[in-house]
């Protein structure tokens, strides 16, 4: 598999499923599922006051806050502070979610995952990296902020990459590295 780039510039702004906001998707598994028929998804949500979130049946989320001051979450009941920039957090997606905004408008980077399908793991890094892809699996690298090179190919903020073959990531600044294995 070659280095594709998605460029940020090329994103739709798409109505959240609950209509409480906008998001803009990067990458998603089948191409074309949409959101009830995904395997995986990829993408950054503008979240620009409190409110629920989207309930998604048998899927995980990761979410990592790219922008903002961060959100006060409560997940299937329990509060959750999300106040740290870059630091991914884990959580059921079917379980009901309430977010309120602790400083104003943020933006998500967010992975889901549909249980028994696929298996993700998110880690935000600075700097250099050498990418390894599991048999089978796929990287999606988005650069969060700042600028990123993955194999020769640039990224400017938001811009990504999807590739089955390891390759060298170069972040100046912090970069998602999404890593998407079948099953669980």
């Amino acid at each position: 598999m070659t280095v594709e780039v998605l460029r940020a510039a090329d994103r739709e702004a798409v109505p959240w499923k609950n209509g409480g906001g906008v998001t803009r998707e990067i990458a998603a598994a089948p191409e074309g599922a949409g959101t009830a028929h995904f395997d995986w998804r990829i993408s950054l949500a503008e979240v620009e006051g409190d409110g629920p979130f989207s309930a998604f049946p048998e899927v995980d989320r990761i979410l990592t806050v790219a922008e903002g001051m961060g959100m006060d979450l409560t997940v299937g009941g329990e509060r959750r502070l999300v106040d740290e920039r870059f630091v991914p957090q884990h959580f059921p997606g079917d379980a009901a979610t309430d977010c309120r905004l602790l400083g104003g408008r943020v933006v998500n980077f967010n992975v889901m995952h549909r249980r028994g399908r696929t298996a993700a793991r998110v880690a935000v890094v600075c700097g250099g990296l050498d990418v390894a892809v599991p048999p089978g699996g796929t990287v999606v690298i988005v650069a969060l902020d700042g600028t990123a090179t993955f194999d020769g190919a640039a990224l400017a903020r938001y811009d990504a990459v999807v590739t089955g073959a390891p390759g060298a990531l170069s972040a100046r600044g912090h970069a998602a590295v999404v890593t998407l294995t079948p099953g669980d």
